[in-house]
């Protein structure tokens, strides 16, 4: 009778501990991106060789990926975060448009 309530107990404990981890780690992670490490400006241009190559590294474009996410490295001075997505960070980036209207920087 003890054990079914004792492994209940533990279970809500894990659940718990493991939802306030999970704030914590999306609060650090918001804190970063609002630290000026990403954004407009947040770069010097000698750094845009590797912080491209970090973005275009999953991808099977890596030439053209590197081309184009150097081209608006230089101009904006940012790169976004990650492999994918997260343009919203650097404005720049993400509102360079090619003469059709779609996305200049990957």
């Amino acid at each position: 009778m003890i054990m079914p309530k004792l492994v209940c107990v533990l279970l809500l404990a894990i659940l718990a501990i493991s939802m306030v981890a999970n704030q914590v780690m999306a609060k650090d992670t918001q804190r970063h991106l609002d630290s000026g490490k990403y954004g407009p400006g947040s770069l010097k241009s000698y750094e845009c060789p590797s912080q491209c190559s970090r973005r275009c590294s999953k991808t099977q474009y890596h030439k053209p990926c590197m081309f184009f996410c150097q081209k608006c490295c230089a101009k904006c001075l940012c790169v976004p975060p990650g492999y994918y997505g997260n343009k919203s960070v650097c404005p720049c980036y993400n509102n360079w448009k090619t003469k059709r209207g779609g996305p200049k920087c990957p």
